[in-house]
Order: C-alpha cells, then sequence, then structure tokens
C-alpha cells in the first residue's frame, strides 16, 4: 500500500463517510486472563464513544510506510486450510458475528502477544464502497469499481490514569481524584486484506507498530505467519556498516559525502512517485559506484551485503539516507550541514594536517553574535 491509499481509508473514520459494520473487543488482563468481551453494531454506539474509537482506528494507520507502516505479504503455505491467511480470510468473511471464531481470534492474540499489563484487543469490519476515479485523478461518488471489505485489529494499553487532585462541582471541593482505567493509543495492530491499487490484495496486510524497533514479531508471526522486514533503523545501521566494511580503513570523506549527495538527489528525482523507493544489492551496488568507491573494493560486496542484510533483502531510501542534515562528527567537534549543501564542506591537506574546511559566505554568526567578512590573521595562502 502507498499513502495515498492509507490516507483514502483514514478518511472513512469520520461520522460523514463511516462504513463500519460492527465492533467487538476482549480486555485482557496482566495475567493474560479475558476480563471481558463485548460486540456491538458500530453505528448504535453513543456518539461520544464513536469519535473516541475513531482516534484509536485512525492511529493504527498513522506513520510513515517502512517505519510504523509495514507492507507484508503471506507466505503459500498460509493461504491452505489452516493456515494464518485463511483463519483471517474467514474471520472477515463472517463479518465478526462467529463467536467461535472470535474467542479463537482473542486466544491466538492473547497466547502470542508479549506485553506487561493490562490491554484491549480491538477489532471492526468495514465495507467502504470505493468510489471511481477519472483518469486524471478526480474522485467520482456516484460511481463505485468494488466494495472492500476488511478487518482492523488495534491492541491498545489499558493503564489507570494519573493522580491527582480533582474538583467536585456539587460540593465545591477539592478531592484526590478518582482513578479510571483508560484505553490508550494502540501499540500495534494490522489491516486484512491489504488495500493495494484500491482493491481488496488477500495476498497482503498492512502491519503497524507504534514503535518501529520494537514491532513484536512475534505477534506478526503468530497471527499473520508473515515475517517482519528489518526495521527502519536496522536498516540505517546494516547500510552503515556496508559502506565502513567495504571502504575498510581508508575511507574518504569525499567518497562518503558523495554516498550522501547521490541519496539526497535519487530522493529528489522520486518525490512525484508515489511508490517508496527502494535499494537492492545491486542498486545499493551500483551507487556506492557512481560515487568513486574503487572497483577492487567492490570485489567482496555482494557477500558483504548477504551476511549484512539478507540476499534478498531491499533497503529503503528514506531509511537509510539523513536528508534532515549532513553531520561530520570528530570527538571535539560536531559539524551540521543543510543536506542540500553537503558541498560546503571539503577536506584540505594545510601545514601537512588534514583539516576539514567550511566555505562561508557573507553572514556567519558565533554564538548569535555577526561577524562581518574580512581577511582574518590565520587565512591561508593558496
Amino acid at each position: 500500500m502507498i499513502k495515498q491509499e492509507v490516507n483514502e481509508l483514514k478518511r472513512l473514520y469520520t461520522p460523514s463517510n463511516c462504513s463500519i459494520t460492527r465492533i467487538c473487543g476482549c480486555y485482557v488482563d496482566g495475567e493474560k486472563n479475558k476480563k471481558t468481551e463485548f460486540k456491538e453494531a458500530f453505528l448504535s454506539l453513543p456518539e461520544e464513544e464513536i469519535f473516541k474509537y475513531f482516534e484509536l482506528l485512525r492511529k493504527t494507520l498513522s506513520g510513515s510506510i517502512g517505519k510504523n507502516l509495514l507492507n507484508l505479504e503471506f507466505p503459500l503455505s498460509s493461504e491452505e486450510e489452516g493456515g494464518t491467511q485463511e483463519f483471517l480470510l474467514r474471520l472477515r468473511d463472517s463479518k465478526l458475528k462467529d463467536d467461535s471464531l472470535l474467542a479463537e481470534f482473542y486466544d491466538r492474540v492473547i497466547s502470542s502477544y508479549e506485553y506487561v499489563g493490562n490491554y484491549l484487543i480491538l477489532l471492526i469490519h468495514d465495507a467502504y464502497d470505493v468510489p471511481g476515479k477519472t483518469t486524471d485523478g478526480l474522485t467520482m461518488e456516484d460511481a463505485s469499481d468494488t466494495v472492500f471489505e476488511y478487518i482492523l485489529c488495534c491492541i491498545c494499553p489499558v493503564n489507570l490514569s494519573k493522580p491527582g487532585l480533582s474538583y467536585d462541582i456539587q460540593k465545591n471541593e477539592f478531592h484526590n481524584r478518582v482513578r479510571d482505567w483508560i484505553v490508550e493509543m494502540p501499540e500495534t495492530g494490522f489491516m486484512f486484506p491489504a488495500f493495494n491499487d484500491r482493491a481488496a490484495d488477500i495476498h497482503g496486510t498492512l502491519y503497524y507498530a507504534k514503535n518501529p524497533e520494537e514491532p513484536h514479531a512475534e505477534f506478526a508471526d503468530s497471527i499473520l505467519g508473515a515475517a517482519l522486514p528489518l526495521s527502519a533503523g536496522s536498516q540505517k545501521e546494516t547500510f552503515q556498516a556496508l559502506i565502513e566494511e567495504t571502504l575498510g580503513e581508508e575511507a574518504e570523506y569525499e567518497v562518503v559525502k558523495n554516498i550522501h549527495e547521490n541519496l539526497t538527489e535519487m530522493i529528489e528525482e522520486h518525490k512525484e512517485i508515489p511508490e517508496p523507493l527502494m535499494l537492492d544489492k545491486h542498486q545499493v551496488k551500483n551507487l556506492f559506484e557512481k560515487s568513486g568507491v574503487e572497483e577492487e573494493k567492490l570485489s567482496d560486496f555482494d557477500q558483504l551485503y548477504d551476511a549484512a542484510a539478507g540476499e534478498n533483502t531491499s533497503l529503503m531510501v528514506s531509511n537509510v539516507a539523513n536528508t534532515r542534515t549532513f553531520e561530520v562528527k570528530t570527538p571535539d567537534v560536531v559539524i551540521r550541514v543543510n543536506p542540500e549543501r553537503a558541498d560546503l564542506v571539503n577536506t584540505l591537506l594545510i601545514e601537512g594536517r588534514r583539516c576539514l574546511v567550511i566555505e562561508i559566505n557573507d553572514h556567519v554568526e558565533v554564538n548569535g553574535v555577526t561577524i562581518h567578512a574580512g581577511r582574518d590573521a590565520g587565512d591561508v595562502e593558496e
């Protein structure tokens, strides 16, 4: 799924666009005991509760593709009878009206989800009448192409509200606040099936993780049967390690800077394309070659890549490229530069010592004080 498709579904979670048919839930305590269950026709709920549920559902479809939101594909074995995908398909087709399927789903979640504390398993069924679109992308509200029927699950921590003083209106007095159990924003969740090309794709699912570095892989493996890709942080660390191992002890500043500039250029060229920009093993190798890595240093690149990332793993450019800043760090000095102006920082040999040289313009500030352009005694003549 791409961001536009995710946003299209998020817009459904408003009173005017809502097409949710049913909502179900199971409250689980810290000992993995079911405390209570509920199932309701969604639009029969009080308006105040509906708005709270909308907030939870929208959060499950929030974040960046490739970081918080992961497109997963089911292995073929999961689509066989008794597989995870086949079970989710039966759950969706039941429209959440089969109590035995719901009970089995809750049991699967409880047995696999590792969490210390109480939480709520929330599950909805929705039937979205997908409007058609003209060739120039305009939505035709009265021309539906298909109905996208899906389920969305989110797992929300339930914690006690903070202690404090509260004001009693009737008694006109302050008293110790009564602490309630509050449903917080979801930690993880998924949507099945995926909404690819604005239609149901039963071979895929969209997975949500509030913390991309702690995505509850055990939950994804047990409930979805799909392996999670490298996290955003792991992809960045892997890419940095590849650069260091490929260049070895003779890593050159100019080569690393060229890699940064080439990645920035690729992102700029790709910005009008909705699909995330990915680099496979061969594309990363081509990037290194283009950036000035010598041919002999790339002789073992395939083996290095397979060991660090995996033979068939692709890296998302937005995860490995720092588009916010270009940073040069030494033990005593840190230099941060506009990522589009990395060319302002260069290396130069001065009196036998390697130095970082920063090109400056007419406006320079030191600790907030404007320094006027002029020739200093320390200027170096060519």
